[in-house]
């Protein structure tokens, strides 16, 4: 899904910060952490968000996919 056009465009609000909640922060963090680890480098991260299905995909916010692309890594590493 990701790099598709035709979506309109993003909307912006004054308001607008990096992170709308506490839980969207830790994932940041989480997948900082994973990644100065080694589990896994930024080329995976993005095939991992590419790979959530077009209908989980539209329907998530941006760290939801993050999150899920997480899980898919962890998962496909048989880490978690």
């Amino acid at each position: 899904m990701g790099g598709q056009s035709g979506f309109g465009p993003v909307p912006v609000t004054e308001d607008s910060g990096a992170f709308h909640a506490d839980w969207e922060a830790r994932v940041f963090a989480l997948n900082a952490v994973l990644r100065k680890r080694g589990l896994y480098n930024v080329d995976e991260f993005r095939d991992a968000i590419e790979r959530i299905p077009p209908g989980e995909y539209l329907a998530a916010s941006y760290f939801e996919r993050w999150l899920m692309g997480i899980e898919i890594l962890l998962a496909d590493k048989g880490i978690a």
